[in-house]
């Protein structure tokens, strides 16, 4: 069964230097701003800020057409496929977690 909310993983966070010293906030960063294109439900949202979404929908499945668990679902996705990126560069998925509490 396909799931009710789809997106693609993030790509893997290359450390590219810069003003900041630590690569594990580079791609909290990255992961926090990370855009593509989703399916919610029966919509097709193009290119919008993955967890910004995940929030919205959170809070209000029904405005969306989908369930709590299906929501569920995806926030759990998500801490993986970016959870994944983020401790590649030495993060704590408990830093995405914190994210959705915002």
């Amino acid at each position: 069964m396909t799931p009710m909310i789809t997106f693609p993983a993030p790509a893997s966070l290359p450390y590219l230097g810069g003003c900041s010293s630590e690569p594990a906030f580079f791609a909290l960063d990255s992961l926090v701003h990370y855009r593509a294109d989703m399916v919610v439900g029966a919509q097709h949202l193009p290119q919008v800020v993955v967890l910004d979404t995940l929030r919205a929908v959170l809070a209000d499945p029904a405005a969306y057409g989908v369930t709590r668990e299906a929501a569920e679902e995806a926030r759990q996705s998500f801490l993986e496929l970016a959870g994944q990126a983020l401790t590649a560069q030495g993060g704590q998925v408990a830093w995405l977690e914190r994210e959705f509490q915002r």
